[in-house]
């Protein structure tokens, strides 16, 4: 069924991130916390004015702060704040009551006042470092609308569970070309539905890394550049389809700005969760599935593991193709009928994700073509592909991973089709989702490329790749792959 977005929801008002990764209210508690250390340093005539206006701005911004939740990187300026306040107005009080003001001599009060302006300034550090995301806007023509779905698939039963009568089902999330929204219309929550369901996403993702859950609090906070069900666009005719895997532990909403921007360009992205395998994925009923696959320590065993996983969420793919063919040919039913291309579709998915694609490109050959972002191929390397494919990968090198390169150039010189690998330079393994847009800029995590240029590269690259293998578009794809790192291909045997 359509899930949309409780109405109760739609009225709170989200802190818009603006500047150094910082709210206008925590821009202004800021200034005030400086002001309330510099106050000291002031001329006598003026010490007073400052002291009184920076603690009325910071106790105002504070109180408001609190009412629309007060993030963990303004603690540190509020702090220091703290440890100014008593120092700016005890001359003020001393005078009030008739005794003589005291001041502490220059160079005792000058360590105080460093440590302070140290500690306020950790928190604009804090946030630029664990910032609110702001996603790109999309570059295509068309505007983007986004939707939920929750499937069951009657004829398979869940493996994960004992319950004989469980069957497995997949959320979906959508995103498609749409009409132009309103201006000031709101933006869907990332990461979820809801807020509630945004920050129970975020801490189950938080908790699979071994973060605290309050350093990435502001994630659950941003919205992403699509509209929840906005109408589809009325022209492009029928759009190509691209299935999309997270990676082990991810969930479907992952790779936003990259869904976002291959529907701006036409394209209708379907990311799936998957049940007991996603961190966390909370079902129309409201009930929160968490993972259940974890690693045993045994790298023997731990191949098996995922070989299996991967073959479930090979199955979720081939599953939810079904069933977006049977939505387009349902017709005007559905905003979506009549508008899906089946005929045209990729399948998808970063790190375990893009090794479900690849099985699932070899078990089904519906799907047209295959990218795996950064993903090693578990699972049997039989039968050979039949579809283009075209993995990006970071520099990975015998000395990081011996096993990668020779099982991903096996899995794409045996293949029927012309397949690519593109090294991109600067990256890392979470570049090629959205932990860029929100963890630290640390190379080793996220890679060197940067808030804007990651998600950029990744989704130009993608659009290269399909535009020609699914759209037949002009132009030698070698050359437009080459563009954005160092390319490898690998083209099928002719020989009889």
């Amino acid at each position: 069924m359509w899930q949309r977005p409780p109405g109760a929801d739609h009225g709170r008002v989200t802190e818009i991130i603006t500047g150094p990764h910082m709210s206008p209210l925590e821009i202004l508690a800021l200034s005030a916390a400086v002001a309330l250390v510099v106050a000291r340093w002031l001329p006598p005539a003026a010490r007073p004015r400052v002291s009184i206006a920076a603690g009325a701005v910071l106790l105002l911004s504070t109180v408001a702060l609190s009412a629309a939740g007060l993030r963990w990187q303004v603690l540190p300026v509020l702090a220091g704040a703290a440890f100014a306040l008593p120092f700016a107005f005890s001359p003020l009080l001393r005078r009030r009551t008739g005794r003589p003001a005291w001041r502490a001599r220059w160079w005792l009060a000058l360590p105080g006042s460093v440590a302070c302006v140290g500690l306020i300034a950790t928190g604009p550090v804090a946030a630029w470092a664990f910032p609110v995301p702001v996603f790109p806007e999309p570059t295509g023509e068309f505007a983007v609308g986004t939707r939920v779905v929750q499937w069951t698939d009657p004829r398979r039963p869940e493996t994960f569970t004992a319950d004989p009568d469980d069957r497995r089902t997949v959320v979906v999330q959508l995103w498609y070309p749409a009409q132009k929204s309103p201006a000031g219309a709101q933006r869907a929550q990332y990461l979820g539905r809801t807020e509630h369901e945004a920050r129970t996403v975020s801490e189950a993702l938080a908790r699979e890394v071994g973060l605290p859950g309050f350093l990435v609090d502001g994630v659950p906070r941003a919205r992403s550049r699509s509209v929840f069900d906005a109408p589809v666009s009325s022209g492009g005719g029928r759009f190509p389809v691209v299935l999309f895997s997270p990676g082990s532990g991810g969930v479907r909403t992952q790779n936003t700005a990259w869904a976002e921007e291959l529907a701006s360009h036409g394209y209708v992205v379907a990311a799936l969760d998957h049940p007991y395998d996603s961190a966390a994925v909370v079902l129309a009923d409201g009930r929160t599935i968490t993972t259940e696959t974890t690693s045993s320590g045994d790298p023997d065993k731990d191949d098996e593991l995922a070989a299996g996983w991967t073959a479930v969420r090979a199955a979720d793919l081939g599953f939810v193709l079904t069933q977006l063919d049977g939505l387009d040919r349902g017709g005007s039913a559905d905003p979506l009928g009549g508008r899906l291309d089946t005929g045209r579709v990729a399948v998808t998915g970063h790190s375990m994700g893009g090794a479900a694609a690849l099985q699932a490109a070899r078990q089904d050959r519906r799907f047209d073509a295959v990218i795996d972002l950064d993903g090693y191929p578990h699972g049997p390397a039989a039968p050979a592909l039949d579809q283009p494919t075209l993995a990006l990968t970071q520099a990975v090198t015998p000395g990081t991973d011996p096993r990668y390169l020779p099982r991903l150039t096996e899995a794409l010189a045996a293949g029927a089709a012309t397949s690519y690998r593109l090294t991109i330079p600067g990256a890392a393994h979470l570049t090629f989702m959205d932990g860029p847009l929100y963890l630290p800029p640390v190379p080793s995590i996220v890679g060197s490329l940067g808030r804007t240029e990651s998600p950029r590269v990744v989704a130009a690259a993608t659009l290269a790749f399909l535009d020609a293998v699914l759209r037949d578009a002009p132009g030698d794809l070698t050359v437009a792959l080459s563009a954005y790192g160092d390319l490898s291909v690998h083209r099928p045997d002719r020989s009889p």
